[in-house]
């Protein structure tokens, strides 16, 4: 799925800002994947997010998605967010965590 998008991308003459990816898991098999690009992609479905949103940054191993879920849900709660919709930016491959020793998660929750 990635190589096919980044040939859209690329044979549109676009190109990703700031490397940002957001994953909406939709189910525990099953994610939509939203990449920050410069301009328009034809043949995709592009969109503008837009509202306040909350983030929090997490470091570990993947694994640990649902335990920051979680606490990014706590978090939110005592200040007083109420989130309607949640993304991760995984800002690192495995191969990348790995080979540099961390790996740094970005929740983004979408304030009401």
């Amino acid at each position: 799925m990635m190589k096919r998008i980044d040939r859209k991308i690329t044979a549109a003459g676009a190109t990703m800002v700031d490397l940002v990816g957001l994953s909406d898991h939709t189910s525990k098999w099953n994610m939509d994947l939203y990449l920050a690009v410069d301009k328009e992609i034809p043949e995709a479905e592009n969109i503008t997010m837009t509202g306040k949103y909350y983030s929090k940054v997490y470091e570990g191993p993947f694994r640990e998605t649902e335990k920051w879920c979680k606490d990014f849900d706590n978090v939110a709660k005592i200040k007083s967010y109420t989130i309607n919709k949640c993304f991760l930016w995984y800002t690192t491959c495995p191969k990348c965590a790995k080979k540099y020793g961390k790996n740094y998660v970005v929740i983004i929750g979408r304030v009401e």
